[in-house]
C-alpha cells in the first residue's frame, strides 16, 4: 500500500486529470451518483469531463482556461439540495487520499467542501 509520504502532490495538468478520473470512476460506481453521471455521459461526458480538468487546473494550478459559469448549464438538471453535492465532495476526498499528499492536495480538499456547502444553501 502507498503512504501519504509517498504521494505527490497535485502539481500537473497531468494530475488534474487523474484526480478528476479518479473522482469520476468512483462516482460512477456510486449507488447515489451512477445514475446521475449517465444522464451527463449521455449527451456531454466530454464536456463536462473537460470543464472539470479546467475549473480544477484553474482552482489548484492559477491557470486560466476556465471561464465563470461553464458548468452551470450541465449541472442546471441535477439537483442542489439533498446529499449528492457532498457525496461528490467525499469521492473527490478518497480520490485525493488515494493518489496525493501535500499542501494542494489538502487545498484542493477544502475547495470541494465550501464547493458542497455552497450547494447545500443553494
Amino acid at each position: 500500500m502507498v503512504t501519504s509520504s509517498t504521494l505527490p502532490d497535485l502539481r500537473t495538468e497531468g494530475d488534474i486529470k487523474t484526480l478528476v478520473d479518479t473522482a469520476f470512476s468512483k462516482a460512477t460506481n456510486d449507488e447515489l451518483l451512477a445514475p446521475l453521471c449517465q444522464a451527463v455521459a449521455q449527451v456531454h461526458w466530454p464536456r463536462h469531463l473537460t470543464s472539470l480538468y479546467d475549473y480544477w487546473s484553474s482552482a489548484l494550478l492559477g491557470t486560466t482556461r476556465y471561464q465563470e459559469g461553464q458548468m452551470v448549464p450541465l449541472h442546471s438538471a441535477l439537483p442542489l439540495r439533498g446529499p449528492h453535492q457532498q457525496r461528490w465532495a467525499d469521492l473527490l476526498g478518497k480520490a485525493l487520499e488515494e493518489k496525493f499528499a501535500g499542501s494542494k492536495a489538502e487545498e484542493a480538499k477544502g475547495k470541494a467542501a465550501a464547493l458542497a456547502a455552497i450547494f447545500r444553501t443553494a
